[in-house]
């Protein structure tokens, strides 16, 4: 553990050549969602000798972070404690809770993020001491007061959000419009035409939370959470995305010409990492692989397609529904891999039971990115979180995409209607915005026509298409690759003095 006072020595044993390099410290928000992109950002600056990087975060948070740091050689790991009982200090968040997983609902979100502040006096003394001085905070933009306390000392912010482009234009698209107001008050209007793009007609169900509601005074916490974010973006040198300019080119021209900051699309960041062995196993690993890669390489020696069913680590399932996603599956007669949430353990009397040999449940964290990478796995039944879709779009697995929150109905909708490498599985009534019970039969019917059906056929080889395009963008030359060196080079502008 490296406290926040030792940050000064932290590169003192670097050789010379790396202490000529930018030093970058990245500080992500408390969630895995969050965390996990920037995690592949230190992986490329490390392995393209790009800068010197050191992570901010906290004891609980640590050692995840250090083993998703595996091989990225010489980034340190900076822990900045919570005060004691923080918990007990914010209304309405569980005590010692240190990430966003931790809380019980997500009502308890805003108040998670504004006990995220009590760290600032741990970040301002870490940043002080970081040698070399710090030439860039990559900070997350729920972490807005990082942002501030970095410009007051001189040190230029780059902004993180785990969101694609298209949900940053349209999070602007509804404080100038509130779309919600007109599709919700009566007028007979089906859809909102984005202004900027009348090709992307958004109805009530595709407006992101918490612009779907059209009241604007309410969910005042939520709101005034968006407006300290989006301000922690705008006074930002750049905003750093998770994409590729061949993915959202149309967005990112538009965001870089009339809004702003600069977006600098890097992605996709999980390819920063080389693609997993298809098996620890044949490959001699030290380590015996996981029981369900095991199971996985089982169903492709048999020759077996095989789902993988994600749905999100931050909203709970509702317990009707998830017995419906469990009938779904058995309905399927699909071979499939569920990870769920720990929480989510009651599936219905029986399940596990009937579905044995072809359908595993895994409680546990699982390496999504090498399930994705397996050969047997053929499609994946996602929440439509943006690092869902950008890893199944890295790994080329055609996804059947059920949004569950926040800028998911818009991934979902990218994904199905304008990108055609997935189906949509519909979670509200796109009149009302009502959330809907989603039934075991069209559930079965939508992972059946993904895996085996004519529609699937078509959004796997768009799929494969887009796949091949996204490793491009990453590879030597690509336009990601270019992106990230022209962004490091721009820091040499803002050096503090």
């Amino acid at each position: 553990m490296a406290s926040a006072a030792a940050a000064a020595s932290l590169s003192s044993g670097a050789p010379a050549a790396q202490a000529q390099l930018p030093h970058v410290v990245i500080f992500p928000f408390m969630a895995k969602g969050h965390t996990i992109p920037l995690t592949h950002l230190a992986h490329l600056l490390r392995r393209r000798q790009l800068a010197t990087v050191t992570f901010f975060t906290t004891p609980g948070n640590a050692a995840f972070i250090r083993t998703a740091l595996s091989g990225a050689d010489g980034v340190a790991v900076v822990e900045l404690p919570f005060p004691d009982d923080h918990g007990a200090t914010v209304p309405g968040l569980p005590r010692g809770a240190e990430s966003a997983e931790a809380l019980d609902s997500l009502s308890s979100f805003p108040a998670f993020v504004e006990a995220a502040s009590l760290l600032l006096p741990r970040f301002e003394e870490a940043l002080a001491a970081a040698h070399p001085h710090a030439s860039a905070v990559v900070a997350d933009a729920l972490l807005h007061w990082a942002h501030a306390a970095a410009a007051a000392r001189g040190v230029p912010t780059l902004a993180f959000f785990a969101a694609n482009v298209l949900a940053h234009v349209v999070r602007e698209a509804c404080h100038r419009d509130n779309p919600a107001a007109t599709l919700a008050g009566g007028t007979g209007a089906a859809a909102y035409a984005v202004p900027e793009f009348p090709d992307v007609q958004l109805s009530l169900a595709d407006i992101p939370f918490p612009f779907d509601d059209p009241d604007l005074t309410a969910m005042a916490s939520v709101r005034e959470m968006d407006r300290k974010l989006g301000k922690a973006i705008a006074g930002s040198h750049g905003l750093i995305v998770n994409t590729f300019k061949a993915l959202e080119r149309r967005y990112i021209e538009h965001w870089n010409r009339h809004v702003g900051p600069r977006a600098w699309p890097l992605g996709p960041l999980c390819l920063a990492r080389p693609p997993p062995p298809v098996s620890r196993a044949r490959h001699g690993g030290e380590s015996s692989p996981a029981a369900w890669m095991q199971w996985l390489d089982e169903k492709a020696a048999d020759g077996r397609a095989v789902l993988y069913v994600a749905l999100g680590t931050m909203v709970a399932v509702p317990g009707g529904q998830l017995s419906e996603v469990a009938g779904g599956l058995e309905r399927s007669g699909l071979d499939f891999l569920w990870a769920v949430r720990p929480a989510d353990a009651d599936l219905g009397a029986g399940f596990e039971d009937r579905v044995r040999g072809r359908g595993v449940v895994v409680r546990e964290w699982v390496d999504q990115w090498a399930v994705l990478w397996h050969g047997g796995v053929k499609g994946f039944l996602s929440h439509g979180g943006w690092n869902s879709v950008v890893e199944s779009i890295s790994a080329g697995v055609p996804l059947a995409v059920w949004p569950m929150s926040a800028e998911q109905p818009l991934n979902a909708k990218m994904v199905a209607d304008e990108l055609r490498v997935g189906i949509r599985v519909p979670a509200k009534d796109g009149v009302t915005g009502a959330a809907v019970l989603v039934k075991s039969e069209e559930i079965a019917t939508v992972i059946k026509e993904l895996i085996t059906g004519e529609k699937g056929v078509e959004v796997a080889r768009n799929m494969a298409a887009l796949g091949a395009k996204a490793r491009e963008a990453m590879e030597e030359g690509g336009s990601s690759w270019r992106a990230v060196e022209e962004m490091i080079a721009g820091l040499g502008r803002h050096q503090p003095a």
